[in-house]
């Protein structure tokens, strides 16, 4: 049996192909390459350069080149192989894959899961970049350019339906093993050393190279990771305030940069490299600079104290993550400075990325609020981020779609009740975790309770589990006595009963709405969009992959 349905996959050059998850006859492939990039992200330490020599004591380990790739998992059995992501991106048909499948097939492998990294190989020499991989792994311009994409394993997860062992010295002599002999295919370019000197040389030799860092592995002391530091220009748009013995101080501060769309896109929040002296005069001075918000960002249960997009710092960043452990976008609200209200005003979420260990450096009074000086460019230099030369005033969403509509009233004491239940596809769920895939809504009017209002939101991942729980709330909400009033709307046939892209039966009017979640420190501030279809309820909900269910009350 073929790994994939070739039918439902999308010609891009040649025998190159892509297509989601659904093309997989195995879709929790997709899950396989979303559990090894979590476990192996949980366990991995970023480390600072400057922390190796304090680090390593003597031991063997193993140090490998850090490639600028998109991390991918290879899928080999009976001779086939294609690469999944955790974004449940599927390709088939590049030359590299191809000749990791011949590779594997001679060295009589039956099946393999090895993840790896799709990159590309310049013809100059110099390093691969993400950027170059996203361009050529998107839409080709040639077949020359297809050949320079290049697959280099780093693990084994899985060989002919056993694990690999404990020892990695022993996965890794087998791994060489088995691309022994590749060019397009192989394995990242790796060597084993005694001490934290050899490691430093080595890690500074790559990045003299142009190289974007190195992994340190032991089986005693763990997974590391190594980068040189990042520094951004960033503006400062918010503040919180410390507690405790740091009351009368700044927590952190919010930071973003400017789009070349002219939007102000929030990066996030900066609370380490301050002295106790700064904490304290940047509180008082920007106490003076608050403003108003249509936005709060929200940190540890407190809201930020927006303020006039004014002061300019440079800040430090370990590493700059562009997507979630799920392969999917890290959305950050980009907003509109109004000079003239002053105040901010949203424009939407769109995609950014998340900082890990930043640290403040310094003021820069030398840069101001302008595109030049805090550019988004900043960013996009060294990480792909999605949509970042869009408009993003201008970017359109999916409409959602109206599956199901039920609307009962019943009498009593003469008084009408009313319930209503709706089911709506968001069409919005594989643009980041901001959507589900389906969403019930109910809305409960009796008059003679002491809050006659009352509404509630259920969400899926899952088609099927949307219609069960449909089905579970209606025989809960519209039992004996309730009558209908309203013909309810024709239903979408379930996936399973009508193969193909669903079509719209009614027009929806989007009203888009934000709803904000506390968040603990360090972390990013949970945020739901809502789009309403024929109703005031907002489309809100937790982000949403595996088929779970969430009962909240709508705001």
């Amino acid at each position: 049996m073929s790994l994939v349905n070739k039918g439902k996959l999308e010609i891009k050059l040649g025998k190159y192909a892509t297509g989601t998850g659904q093309s997989l006859t195995d879709p929790l492939l997709v899950s396989r390459a979303q559990d090894y990039r979590r476990h192996t992200a949980s366990r991995m330490i970023p480390l600072e350069p400057s922390d190796i020599l304090k680090r390593f004591s003597a031991g063997d380990y193993h140090v490998s080149l850090k490639v600028d790739g998109e991390f991918s998992l290879l899928v080999y059995a009976n001779g086939e192989a294609l690469l999944v992501n955790p974004g449940g991106t599927v390709r088939v048909g590049i030359p590299a894959v191809d000749e990791a499948a011949a590779l594997l097939k001679k060295a009589g492998v039956k099946t393999a899961l090895i993840p790896g990294e799709l990159h590309f190989t310049k013809a100059s020499g110099k390093r691969p970049r993400v950027h170059d991989v996203s361009r050529v792994a998107r839409q080709p311009g040639s077949q020359a350019e297809l050949d320079q994409l290049g697959f280099s394993a780093f693990d084994i997860l899985d060989i002919d339906g056993q694990p690999a062992g404990d020892e990695f010295a022993k996965t890794w002599e087998r791994l060489t093993g088995l691309f022994k002999g590749g060019k397009k295919a192989g394995v990242v370019e790796s060597l084993w050393l005694k001490d934290a000197a050899a490691i430093e040389a080595q890690f500074r030799k790559w990045i003299e190279q142009g190289a974007e860092g190195a992994v340190v592995r032991s089986d005693s002391a763990g997974r590391f990771k190594l980068k040189p530091r990042h520094t951004i220009d960033a503006v400062v748009i918010g503040f919180t305030e410390g507690t405790d013995d740091r009351r009368g101080m700044i927590h952190d501060l919010l930071i973003g940069l400017i789009r070349p769309d002219g939007c102000l896109h929030v990066v996030g929040h900066v609370g380490g490299g301050f002295s106790n002296e700064e904490r304290r005069g940047f509180l008082s001075d920007l106490k003076d600079s608050v403003v108003e918000s249509d936005y709060i960002e929200v940190n540890d249960q407190v809201a930020y104290h927006m303020v006039r997009p004014e002061w300019v710092i440079e800040v430090s960043v370990l590493d700059l993550i562009a997507e979630t452990t799920r392969g999917l976008p890290i959305n950050k609200m980009a907003l509109q400075w109004d000079g003239q209200a002053k105040r901010y005003r949203i424009v939407r979420r769109m995609p950014l990325v998340g900082m890990i260990s930043p640290q403040y450096v310094r003021r820069r009074e030398d840069k101001a609020f302008h595109a030049a000086d805090i550019p988004l460019k900043q960013v996009t230099d060294l990480v792909d981020v999605p949509l970042a030369d869009r408009d993003a005033r201008q970017l359109d969403l999916p409409k959602s779609v109206l599956i199901r509509r039920e609307v009962c009233t019943k009498t009593l004491k003469g008084q009408t009740m009313v319930r209503k239940l709706l089911l709506w596809k968001t069409n919005k769920d594989e643009l980041g975790e901001d959507f589900p895939a389906y969403v019930i809504h109910s809305t409960d009017f009796s008059p003679n309770r002491k809050t006659p209002l009352e509404r509630d939101i259920r969400v899926s991942s899952s088609r099927e589990q949307i219609d069960g729980l449909w089905t579970e709330l209606a025989s809960e909400a519209f039992s004996k006595g309730w009558t209908p009033v309203a013909v309810a709307a024709p239903t979408l046939p379930s996936p399973a009963a009508q193969p193909g892209p669903v079509q719209a039966i009614v027009d929806v009017t989007p009203a888009v709405a934000t709803i904000l979640e506390p968040k603990k420190r360090g972390k990013k501030a949970a945020e739901t969009k809502a789009e309403v279809p024929e109703t005031s309820a907002a489309e809100a909900a937790p982000p949403v992959k595996k088929p779970t269910t969430r009962k909240k009350k709508a705001e």
